[in-house]
């Protein structure tokens, strides 16, 4: 599956971007408020990739993670995770530190959303952050997202103790 936006491509994740994956998979500052970031060695972003592989083998992903792409140029990724039922979607994204402020996770986001709405019928789409990223925040909401509800039980892979987490929702007339 490839998804095309006016600026991006958001591409299945592959073992061709372990390095680029490792520019801010690794990188404390650019991952510090999410639950499974930063990696701690090249050996567990391949073992990451490899599990996002498998997962795109089956013939009906659980987990879709996509590299996006400027040019030809590795950026991010994204992540749609699925329901059990395909019901509704959650959204994930990281953008490459030095690529911030530009809009890309928005682009992508929007552009994964149209893709599955196309292919998957799903209308329904989440997403969550800890409450203080507020980068996360504001690309909910250019993606017309609502917020639902700020509740505890997030652990943050660089942060002691439980943080509290904003959950945002869109749903989509059909």
């Amino acid at each position: 599956m490839k998804i095309q936006t006016e600026r991006l491509t958001l591409v299945p994740m592959s073992e061709r971007f372990l390095d680029s994956a490792c520019a801010y998979a690794m990188n404390s500052e650019n991952a510090r408020l999410m639950v499974y970031l930063p990696k701690t060695s090249r050996g567990e972003v391949a073992e990451f990739i490899r599990s996002a592989e498998l997962e795109w083998q089956k013939p009906q992903p659980d987990v879709c993670e996509f590299a996006v792409l400027l040019g030809d140029e590795h950026i991010g990724g994204m992540t749609m995770y699925f329901e059990g039922d395909y019901s509704r979607g959650e959204l994930g994204w990281i953008i490459r530190r030095d690529c911030w402020g530009h809009g890309y996770a928005a682009e992508a986001a929007r552009g994964m959303m149209e893709a599955f709405r196309r292919s998957m019928g799903i209308n329904r789409f989440i997403a969550h952050c800890d409450s203080e990223n507020q980068a996360s925040k504001r690309v909910m909401e250019k993606l017309g997202m609502h917020y639902l509800e700020t509740h505890g039980g997030r652990y943050n892979r660089l942060t002691e103790g439980e943080r509290r987490e904003c959950l945002y929702e869109i749903i989509f007339k059909e």
